[in-house]
């Protein structure tokens, strides 16, 4: 036995497109429900999303095997480390904007030598609580770390991020991006050229982009310009929209 198969991380590796979805309603049986609708990738959502350990936990048993993206609030070492140590193999941190902050967080998902993540492999689920004794030497190959700029301080050190070696993927936040360079939102036409550029300079690195977009015109200009990763949708917003448009239908 060895550290399981990173699906997300081949895929990028490979070049192929993945659609995905954002979790925001914090909870298992949505999840469980969202695994069954088609999407690669399901990202549960730490950030903007009501989740603590034990529900990015609850939901990861409720995914099983289904590929997952855990999105932290922050960097901080000893938050990845207990995501990484209850399961999750594809991380993406926000706000990043230097490449020294890209080479730390690199360090924060492998085990020593190759990084600084603390070593706790015989009792964690990860390891399967220790009844696989290859997980300590396998597990660091099937970390996939993605690395999200959304400011103005991101995007000057963009090419330094992604060519940070260990980062799998640069995705880029639009609304947070357009709202920093003080446009009223990620479909002005200025901001999105900003952000198709960016993606443009992702690749240039031999690095995969990601983009979040509602939008299909907006993923189709993202695709065109190379973004491979693509998140299509938040359970929130299809559920809220669903219930509105139903509402509204019998009102």
């Amino acid at each position: 036995m060895a550290a399981p198969k990173n699906e997300i991380k081949a895929r990028l590796q490979r070049g192929e497109r993945q659609i995905g979805c954002w979790l925001n309603l914090a909870d298992p049986i949505a999840a469980e429900v969202a695994a069954q609708a088609g999407f690669d990738w399901l990202l549960i959502d730490a950030e903007h999303g009501p989740n603590d350990l034990r529900s990015i936990l609850a939901q990861l048993q409720a995914l099983g095997s289904h590929p997952a993206v855990v999105r932290l609030p922050s960097g901080d070492p000893v938050a990845i480390k207990r995501v990484l140590d209850i399961g999750a193999q594809t991380l993406l941190i926000p706000m990043v904007e230097s490449g020294e902050e890209a080479a730390n967080l690199v360090a924060a998902t492998r085990y020593p030598p190759a990084g600084r993540r603390g070593v706790a492999s015989a009792i964690v689920r990860a390891s399967r609580y220790g009844s696989d004794p290859k997980y300590f030497a396998t597990a660091d190959a099937e970390i996939a770390l993605i690395l999200q700029v959304e400011n103005r301080a991101g995007l000057a050190a963009l090419d330094e991020i992604a060519s940070t070696e260990g980062v799998d993927a640069v995705f880029i936040g639009p609304a947070d991006l357009a709202a920093d360079m003080g446009f009223p939102g990620p479909g002005e036409p200025a901001a999105q050229e900003v952000v198709m550029d960016a993606i443009r300079r992702i690749r240039s690195h031999g690095t995969a982009a990601g983009i979040l977009g509602f939008d299909a015109p907006y993923i189709a200009a993202a695709e065109s310009a190379g973004a491979t990763l693509l998140g299509v949708g938040s359970d929130v917003a299809l559920f809220a929209a669903a219930l509105r448009d139903q509402a509204a239908r019998f009102r």
